[in-house]
């Protein structure tokens, strides 16, 4: 009985207790819920005006962008037409030369001497000529006589028209032996750079060897593929404007042109710029970009970039709506790096309040407002952070 009587006292103080948490409890609730209550805190983020900003509607341009190495179109190499030993060479790589300078000397004993040999067989032949013409000349007279027959007449016209014919190509085979002496000069066959040398005086080299490269940098290409949804934008003749590297500013060129058909195994289209370089103040082989611009008839509803955000593969931005934040999904569109603006064409008023700068930690429906900079904003304007504040109502 005892037992009982200690285990019901232990019970009836429990439940006091917690009936006097509950009695407290709502005297709490009921007196923060009063006329009374005071400095009820709710937290307010703030943005200053260069943090939120309005979509802006401006135009666009395309932007086609395409890159690759100069090349010089018109590079000549220069090789041997004989074989022999190379004498000389009177020029060094980066040498400026004109069209038809001479550039070296091959030994071209072997080929003078057949020269020689064969200016001795045109004499030969035209001697044989001069004793067939008065061989003839003898056999008409006595023709003429009744001395010889017809058929001996004919006989020595014969003899005389193979000596001629001999004579023609005594006179062919020299021609060409003297063709191939003047060939096998080393001239520059363009005016231009001596942009790499092969050989050196003294090698033997064979005919139709390389043995140096002259280079005409006045007018430069570039050649790069373009995609095939891109291609139709451009057209022979338009001008864009071509970065090189290391050049301080892009210089104005033109598409010279388009390729007929796509470059095997890809989906581009091989289009080339022609560059023109009249002080040759660029080099074959430099890396170049080119840019063209279409331009935009239309205007077009732009956030900053820096505004976007994604999750779960959708673009959104913050928006400031009634003193609450809201996040709103938006379909984008164009999107330009220069300005760094991106067009968005569903999600989005034209009157819209947008957070320009990304911020950690919003969360959809937070109270927020636009203040004016305070002097920390001031001291650091280039770096934005929403603030939180508190307001009382009393």
């Amino acid at each position: 009985m005892r037992k009982r009587w200690i285990m019901g006292a232990g019970l009836a103080i429990i439940v006091a207790a917690a009936a006097l948490a509950v009695v407290s409890r709502a005297k709490s609730t009921a007196g923060s819920d009063g006329p009374d209550s005071k400095n009820a805190v709710i937290a307010t983020l703030e943005f200053t005006p260069a943090e939120v900003v309005t979509p802006q509607l401006m135009a666009m341009p395309e932007r086609i962008e395409f890159s690759g190495p100069l090349m010089a179109p018109r590079t000549a190499v220069v090789r041997a037409k004989a074989a022999g030993t190379l004498l000389s060479l009177t020029v060094a790589e980066g040498s400026r030369v004109k069209a038809g300078q001479v550039l070296g000397s091959i030994d071209l004993s072997d080929l003078r001497s057949r020269a020689a040999e064969r200016a001795a067989g045109v004499d030969s032949a035209q001697s044989r000529i001069n004793e067939a013409e008065r061989a003839h000349r003898s056999n008409e007279d006595l023709a003429n006589q009744k001395f010889i027959s017809a058929n001996a007449l004919e006989s020595s016209r014969a003899t005389l028209d193979s000596a001629r014919a001999q004579l023609k190509a005594a006179q062919v085979q020299w021609a060409t032996s003297t063709l191939g002496i003047r060939e096998a000069a080393l001239t520059a066959p363009i005016a231009g750079v001596v942009g790499r040398r092969n050989v050196l005086p003294g090698e033997k080299v064979s005919a139709e060897q390389e043995l140096m490269t002259v280079v005409d940098l006045k007018e430069l290409e570039l050649s790069a593929v373009v995609g095939t949804h891109e291609v139709s934008a451009l057209k022979p003749g338009q001008p864009l404007q071509v970065r090189v590297e290391g050049a301080a500013a892009p210089v104005a060129a033109r598409i010279d042109r388009i390729a007929p058909m796509a470059e095997v195994g890809t989906r581009g289209i091989r289009v080339v710029v022609v560059l023109s370089n009249p002080e040759e103040v660029f080099r074959a082989g430099q890396y170049a970009s080119a840019v063209v611009l279409i331009d935009d008839a239309a205007q077009r509803l732009t956030v900053p970039a820096s505004a976007l955000g994604q999750t779960s593969g959708q673009e959104f931005v913050w928006a400031l709506d009634r003193g609450a934040l809201l996040r709103r999904i938006v379909i984008t569109g164009r999107r330009d790096a220069v300005t760094g603006r991106v067009e968005v064409t569903r999600g989005l008023g034209a009157d819209a309040q947008v957070i320009a700068a990304r911020f950690d930690s919003l969360k959809e429906g937070a109270s927020a407002r636009i203040v004016a900079p305070g002097p920390a904003a001031a001291a650091s304007p280039g770096k934005p952070s929403a603030r939180a504040s508190s307001s009382g109502s009393s």
